[in-house]
């Protein structure tokens, strides 16, 4: 891969995860600071298609019945950041700690899944460790159920899905059209040490998680009686000029659904892998659960009574470097929601599936120019369609 792109990409895992070594660094002490992040900000122009009646938990939210087209100036999937880290090893330690900010070009912040306030404040966690035995962290940090889903989409640089939303604090990207948001969550984790590729990592993560069902008329929240529990194990390979990874994933949480007054479990499991020889890229992903519903961690999950519904989805993608230097990328995915036994629902979303077409070229070391094109469609089980299209415009500089 070129190195120009390897750094903007790791760039955008770094204010995702805080694991890669970039930004800048100064040395204080015992401690070596580290401040990173990234300023982006996109133009887009979305025409609307189809029924203006809305798809209720489409991507797209409702056609414009007063206008089939709108405009914006947005903040693309990776919100502006600004992170602290600091790192030290004391007594066969390795401490970190991370606190990171997320001010942004959209009019306002988003109210579930830690985006309730703009700026954001999605990290702020400390953790420690050995090679030889694993670390651990303790606070706010991405969710390790669907994590490297979003981490492998390569609109991470741009808008992907929602630039039509246009008071939301970021766009969707492939949320919703491919992958469960993995949203940002207090959790403790405990992850192994590196074991010749293979690593795993498993939590308990906050219980407030869990999305309203927007899908009933009267907004609520899905009540936890206990500790969400996710984890993942992963493999990581390298040879030459061929590398990869490939994962697993899960996730169970317990939840009390607050108008049936019943009990039930939420479960899901993922699988993914990417894999890069020379110029060439490839990801796919997949996605499964009960109960899970689309988008949001439990939103659609149920029925008004509580009957779980079925969910699946995923994506591929394919990305190839160009003599130019810049990255073209194309991608299809989809997210699929059941009824439950029993439902004939009308306006409830059936899929959301999404394709984009990116060009992704870095004009210097850490600053990439950005162009996509995505083509949305929500689908209703009674055949309702809501389609926007959007061409976007932009720059994301990663320092």
């Amino acid at each position: 891969m070129n190195k120009n792109i390897k750094l903007a990409v790791a760039g955008a895992v770094l204010a995702l995860s805080a694991s890669a070594n970039a930004g800048i660094v100064i040395p204080a002490g015992d401690w070596t600071l580290d401040v990173n992040g990234n300023v982006n900000a996109f133009a887009n122009w979305t025409k609307f298609k189809g029924d203006s009646t809305e798809v209720v938990g489409g991507i797209n939210g409702q056609r414009q019945t007063h206008d089939d087209a709108t405009q914006g100036i947005n903040t693309g999937l990776l919100p502006a950041w600004l992170g602290f880290t600091g790192k030290t090893r004391q007594n066969d330690t390795d401490v970190e700690f991370t606190i990171s900010f997320q001010p942004n070009v959209s009019d306002q912040g988003g109210a579930v899944h830690g985006d309730s306030k703009t700026p954001l404040n999605r990290q702020a966690y400390v953790s420690f460790g050995d090679k030889s035995w694993g670390s651990v962290k303790l606070g706010k940090d991405l969710g390790i159920y669907a994590g490297d889903a979003i981490l492998n989409d390569m609109t991470l640089l741009g808008v992907g899905a929602g630039a039509a939303n246009s008071g939301g604090a970021t766009t969707f990207g492939g949320i919703g059209t491919g992958y469960i948001y993995a949203a940002w969550k207090g959790q403790i984790a405990y992850t192994t040490p590196n074991m010749s590729g293979f690593q795993a990592t498993v939590g308990i993560v906050n219980p407030n998680q869990i999305a309203g069902d927007s899908a009933q008329s009267t907004a609520r929240t899905l009540y936890q009686d206990r500790f969400g529990l996710e984890g993942k194990a992963s493999y990581t390979f390298g040879a030459d000029n061929f590398s990869g990874k490939v994962w697993v994933g899960g996730a169970s949480y317990d939840v009390t659904h607050t108008t049936s007054g019943g009990s039930y479990t939420i479960s899901a499991a993922d699988i993914g892998a990417n894999v890069n020889s020379g110029n060439l890229g490839l990801t796919a992903y997949y996605y499964t659960g009960e109960g899970l519903g689309t988008t949001l961690f439990g939103s659609n999950g149920t029925t008004s009574t509580g009957s779980k519904r079925d969910s699946d989805g995923g994506y591929v993608q394919a990305t190839y470097i160009l003599p130019t230097k810049t990255k073209l990328g194309l991608a299809y995915g989809i997210s699929k929601l059941d009824a439950a036994s029993g439902e004939t629902p009308t306006t409830l979303v059936k899929e959301n599936d999404r394709i984009t077409v990116g060009l992704y070229h870095p004009l210097t070391k850490h600053l990439n120019l950005v162009a996509e094109y995505n083509d949305v469609e929500a689908q209703s089980h009674s055949g309702l369609k809501n389609e926007a299209r959007t061409g976007s415009l932009g720059a994301i500089l990663f320092f």
